[in-house]
């Protein structure tokens, strides 16, 4: 079962990062240098067969050395369905993707992602839409889990 601490993945190379949803995967890589987060896209999750063969490309393309999977615990540090959802879909990447995966408490990650999406588009004078946030909303969650996992490698 994927339980590692962040200093327990290689030390080099690219990051994956999913925020795992009911409904959606969403996806954040980082730089090879490990400085910095992007979202890259939100996969619609169908069966686990598609979700492996999308994240297989992505890992072989961005050349992808370790995953991290965002663990939605309750604000009491209890797990809850999101977060068995997510322990199972770790279990299963690391299994059938052959990479470690690390775990990744991302309390707020979405509300996080949700204001920032926002400020982004009133910062720009526009008016951010509800469906064009619901469709950045989860790789944008997955960047800024990402971005606290290279926080906490660079110590």
């Amino acid at each position: 079962m994927p339980t590692r601490k962040a200093q327990d993945l290689p030390q080099t190379g690219k990051i994956l990062c999913l925020d795992v949803g009911e409904k959606t995967l969403g996806i954040a890589v980082c730089d090879a240098l490990r400085t910095i987060a992007s979202p890259r896209t939100t996969i619609r999750r169908t069966k686990w067969g598609q979700d492996k063969q999308a994240l297989g490309t992505l890992i072989t393309t961005e050349n992808i050395t370790c995953i991290v999977v965002g663990l939605p615990l309750m604000m009491d540090g209890s797990q809850g369905a999101s977060a068995d959802r997510s322990l199972n879909f770790a279990k299963l990447v690391e299994d059938e993707l052959g990479l470690p995966v690390l775990l990744w408490d991302e309390r707020l990650s979405t509300a996080a992602a949700e204001r920032s999406l926002f400020e982004q588009r009133t910062g720009r004078q526009t008016r951010a839409s509800k469906k064009d946030i619901k469709e950045h909303l989860d790789s944008v969650a997955a960047a800024l889990i990402l971005q606290s996992v290279l926080d906490a490698l660079r110590g």
